[in-house]
């Protein structure tokens, strides 16, 4: 078991300016990497192969409003038992000292053969958001074990992190993947990505190819045009989802840890709407023009046609945050190894349905996940 001292000293190594951080935790298992990484995909699924049920809200969470709300107001009991945790560490190699916080969620009936599950979550989510914690209690119920991955900057990695994540930061989750254990992949790696984390990953699918080491990916309500997505979040009628995500990354990039000039902290505090903190502070801060530069280099509409990895994309029709033009709009018969899934209702990652307490998007990627595995087998 590698210390915490051990921990401290190979980070030092790695910055030219280490931030200021919490001694990490005794219990604190550290992933420092791995020499070999399997790469090679098969055929993806169809989407009638999946045998999925149509999806219908149940009471109360009719329309998408509250279907979106739902997830924003609800929570859930982290502990994951019968099922065990432990909290695990992943040190970035870019000179920043930062180190990325995880919890790593083992089944109590391992399943032989089911892939390893990483977990990435949205804009000012963590380990513990309602719909992170939902899908891993559903994987580890299938005998899947889970890493319900924060990111630079968020949740319990905001102490422990200099810098903050963005949405074009694939090189962290690059990173995260070289650092796991041989213990972990052997039957392979499937990552999801909820909301923004579905926009990195998919940014990261098609930076890869086929040289992605993935076995398979699904995104869930993931924003793919982010241009156009950030003046639909402007609009009148989702002024609450706009204030509650520009407070949310205020307090986010204020936190703990943070490593900002007077500036840039002036800057977040005055920040008027999320693309006016993009503009003054993730953009120059990341070497991007302005926030235009920065949405359009990171779409994933330009990384999508290059992904070679059997991938479900899932967003309902009537998501107030994200329309679904944009999914409509893009040639999904360019590319076979996409496997858009597109239900009339279920808002931004909700998708409470009427004949199951868990989420209906938790039952299309246990389905997705068995096809893969079958058609792999």
């Amino acid at each position: 078991m590698i210390t915490p001292a051990v921990l401290k000293a190979a980070a030092a190594l790695m910055a030219q300016s280490a931030p200021t951080a919490p001694e990490l935790s005794p219990g604190f298992r550290v992933f420092m990497g791995k020499e070999e990484v399997k790469y090679g995909v098969d055929v993806p699924p169809s989407i009638d192969s999946l045998d999925l049920p149509p999806f219908r809200p149940r009471f109360p969470w009719w329309g998408p409003d509250l279907q979106t709300l739902a997830v924003l107001l609800q929570s859930s009991a982290s502990d994951m038992a019968p099922h065990t945790s432990e909290r695990i560490c992943f040190p970035m190699a870019d000179r920043t000292g930062d180190i990325l916080l995880g919890m790593l969620d083992r089944p109590e009936e391992p399943m032989a053969g089911r892939p390893f599950v990483i977990l990435t979550h949205g804009l000012t989510g963590c380990e513990d958001s309602v719909y992170m914690l939902s899908a891993a209690r559903h994987l580890l119920n299938l005998g899947y074990t889970v890493l319900r991955l924060n990111v630079r900057g968020a949740g319990p990695s905001r102490a422990y992190c200099g810098e903050h994540y963005h949405v074009g930061r694939t090189a962290d989750f690059r990173r995260v993947l070289l650092q796991l254990p041989e213990e972990l992949t052997r039957d392979g790696i499937v990552a999801i990505g909820y909301s923004a984390g579905g926009t990195m990953l998919l940014k990261y699918l098609g930076e890869e190819g086929s040289f992605s080491p993935l076995r398979a990916a699904a995104t869930i309500c993931a924003p793919i045009d982010l241009v156009r997505n950030a003046r639909h979040m402007e609009k009148p009628r989702n002024w609450v989802y706009h204030n509650y995500i520009l407070n949310g990354l205020r307090a986010e990039s204020l936190g703990e840890g943070a490593r900002l000039s007077d500036e840039e902290r002036s800057v977040i505090r005055s920040a008027r709407s999320v693309f006016d903190l993009d503009e003054r502070f993730i953009a120059p801060r990341h070497g991007f023009k302005n926030a235009e530069d920065y949405y359009s280099l990171c779409a994933p509409l330009h990384f999508m046609p290059e992904i070679r990895v059997p991938t479900m994309l899932l967003a309902a029709c009537d998501d107030p945050w994200i329309p679904i033009e944009h999914y409509r709009e893009f040639k999904w018969s360019d590319n076979p190894w996409l496997l858009p899934v597109m239900p009339s209702t279920g808002g931004h990652v909700g998708f409470h349905g009427h004949s199951s307490n868990r989420p209906w998007c938790d039952l299309a990627v246990e389905k997705f996940l068995a096809k893969v595995t079958t058609i792999e087998g």
